[in-house]
Parts: C-alpha cells; structure tokens; sequence
C-alpha cells in the first residue's frame, strides 16, 4: 500500500517558460533540478505550505506537449481571489475561468498555465479565514 503522495510530473515544451510561470505567477519555490538517466531535464517546486512537489520535465525526444482541455489541473489554495487576480494583472494575465465566489465567501477560478494545463486557485469560507486571523 502506499502511504503518501510524493510529487506529480507535468511534461513541458519550454522549460524556463514554465518554471517562470510557477515561481514568479504561483509563487512555488524552485527546490531541485537535474538531468534524469534518460536524458530529461526535470525541475521539482513546492507550494509553501505543501510537501509535496510538482516536477516539470522537459524531453523533447517525446514528441511537442499537446494537453485537451480538461483533461488535469492542479489545484492551489490563495487567501485571496480578488487579490491574486490583481496579482495576476501584473503579470499582464487574468482568469480563464470564474471566479465563482459561493456564499459561505469560498470560491475557484481557474487560469491557464503555459502549455494549456489548467490551475485551480481556491478560497476558503470567510468562517474558516476568520477562524485564522485573517491568515491561511
């Protein structure tokens, strides 16, 4: 049986593209890189708060990526969608999707990140928020 998960593995058609995505519009942190026996380029990132990682792998012997639509998507918590909205402003994005904001004050949207995997950011209810002081 297994006992956690450890990391999942997206493969990208450019690597320094992608890892700029995650590290300077989601905020993950760069923790590792290296070549694999085979010879793909891999880069593994974390969420501040989570433990386990995305790798990104770069192997174009593979072929180009082509994701379908709604095919995966990760799933990020933020405090705030208003405030990763503007966020994401900055970095001359929006949404893709939403937000959808429930009454409870949770809420999703969804953004797209470079080739065509989709992001989930969620909100949790005012209740749990307020619950913390405002902080996650």
């Amino acid at each position: 049986m297994v006992t956690k998960l450890l990391h999942t593995r997206y493969r990208v058609n450019d690597l320094e593209r992608s890892v700029r995505f995650y590290t300077e519009v989601l905020g993950l942190r760069e923790i590792r890189r290296h070549k694999s026996p085979r010879g793909s380029e891999l880069v593994f990132l974390k969420a501040p708060q989570s433990e386990e990682t995305l790798e990104l792998c770069y192997y174009p012997a593979s072929g180009p990526v082509q994701v379908q639509p709604d095919l995966t998507h990760l799933a990020f918590e933020v405090e705030s969608l208003e405030e990763f909205e503007k966020h994401l402003a900055r970095h001359g994005l929006k949404y893709s999707d939403g937000p959808t904001l429930r009454p409870d004050g949770s809420g999703f949207a969804f953004i797209d990140a470079p080739d065509g995997y989709e992001i989930e950011l969620m909100q949790k209810p005012r209740q749990f928020m307020e619950s913390l002081g405002g902080r996650a």
